[in-house]
C-alpha cells in the first residue's frame, strides 16, 4: 500500500492484441470494473511498464506486459447506523446468523447507501463488528445478492473474522441453495464444474470462461420437485463465486424464474410471475453450516422458503 492506495499489479493476456486498455485491464482484474477502470486511469492512477502514467483509457494495452493500478482505499459511504428490522438466527458476542429478506442490499454502495444490511447491524451491534473487511464493509465475510433471500454469517470481531474467512478460502462453508428454474433438468442431478469471471461484454454480469481466465466454481444441482415447465432444485455450493448458481444453472438450459441478468422468461412463465408480482431470481439460501470460529462447535442453520417462493411454487404445482 502506497499513501492510502493499494497497488494492484496486473499482467496483460497475451491474446490482449489492440485491446484497449481499459478493456485489457478488466479482464485482468476481474475485482474492478471498466467504467471504475477508466476513471483511473483518467486520475492517472495507472502507470505502464516503465512506470509513466497513463491517462488515455483508449490507447492499446501492451500483451504480456504488466501495469500498475493504485486503487484508493475503502472510506466509509453512508455508513449509519439505521434501526432496521433484522430476522436474527443466532446470535453470541463472536458472530451472528442472519435471514436477510430478499431486495435487502448487503453492504452501501452507489446507488444503495441505505437500508442496506450493514447499516441495520450497525445499529444491532453499536460499534461491535469487525473492521477487518474494511471500513466500507464492517463485518461482512460473504454476502448475497440483494434478490436472493437466505443465511448470511457476519463476524463482531477480528477473531471471528479470521476464522471464518479461512473456512470460505478451504471452502469448508456447507452452503445449500433452494431455486426454482425453467424446465426439467437432464439428467435429474450433476455437476457444473465451470470457472467464472466478470464478462467482457458486460462488466455487470459473470460469464463461464476459459480456466486460465476466471476463478475455479463448482455446483453440484439435485432436482426436488418437478413443476409446470419448471423445477425445484437444490443446489450445493463447493465454492461461492458472485452469481455462481445463477450463472451455472443457465448454462445447461435451466435459469432461475425471474432471474433479469440471466434468464429469459418462458411464456408459460411470464402470466405467473406478472400475476404473483415475482421480480426477483428464485433463490433462497436455504442451509448454512460452519465450525464455530472460537468455540470449534459444528453449527448448521436451516431458513424456510420464503413466502413469496412458496407461493410460485404452489402456483407452478403440476
Amino acid at each position: 500500500m502506497s499513501g492510502g492506495h493499494s497497488i494492484i499489479q496486473a499482467r496483460i493476456a497475451e491474446d490482449a492484441v489492440d485491446w484497449r486498455l481499459d478493456r485489457a485491464l478488466a479482464a485482468a482484474v476481474p475485482t474492478l470494473s471498466r467504467e471504475r477502470l477508466k476513471a483511473l486511469i483518467g486520475a492517472g492512477a495507472v502507470t505502464d511498464p516503465a512506470g509513466a502514467p497513463v491517462r488515455d483509457p483508449a490507447v492499446k494495452a501492451v500483451p504480456g506486459a504488466i501495469y500498475e493500478v493504485a486503487v484508493p482505499e475503502p472510506t466509509p459511504a453512508h455508513n449509519e447506523a439505521q434501526d432496521i428490522a433484522l430476522d436474527i438466527v443466532f446470535e453470541d458476542k463472536h458472530l451472528l446468523v442472519v435471514n436477510k429478506p430478499a431486495g435487502m442490499v448487503v453492504h452501501p454502495a452507489a446507488g444503495n447507501f441505505d437500508g442496506t444490511l450493514v447499516n441495520a447491524l450497525l445499529h444491532h451491534c453499536a460499534g461491535r463488528l469487525s473492521g477487518i473487511g474494511g471500513v466500507a464493509r464492517p463485518g461482512i465475510v460473504h454476502r448475497i445478492d440483494k434478490d436472493t433471500s437466505g443465511l448470511l454469517v457476519v463476524a463482531k470481531n477480528d477473531r471471528a473474522h479470521e476464522g471464518l474467512a479461512a473456512q470460505f478460502a478451504k471452502h469448508s462453508i456447507a452452503r445449500r441453495y433452494l431455486a426454482v428454474v425453467a424446465g426439467l433438468p437432464k439428467p435429474a442431478s450433476g455437476t457444473v464444474d465451470a470457472p467464472l469471471a466478470r464478462s467482457p461484454a458486460n462488466r455487470k454480469k459473470m460469464a463461464i470462461v476459459a480456466a486460465n481466465r476466471g476463478k475455479r466454481a463448482v455446483t453440484h444441482y439435485r432436482t426436488i420437485e418437478p413443476l409446470k415447465g419448471a423445477s425445484l432444485v437444490e443446489c450445493r455450493l463447493e465454492t461461492g463465486r458472485t452469481h455462481q448458481v445463477r450463472v451455472h444453472l443457465a448454462s445447461i438450459g435451466h435459469s432461475l424464474l425471474g432471474d433479469p441478468v440471466y434468464g429469459r422468461t418462458r411464456p408459460e412463465h411470464r402470466d405467473v410471475l406478472k400475476r404473483l408480482d415475482f421480480r426477483r431470481q428464485a433463490l433462497h439460501a436455504a442451509s448454512l453450516g460452519f465450525v464455530h470460529p472460537v468455540s470449534k462447535e459444528n453449527l448448521t442453520f436451516e431458513s424456510p422458503l420464503p413466502s413469496d417462493i412458496q407461493e410460485l411454487l404452489r402456483a407452478l404445482t403440476v
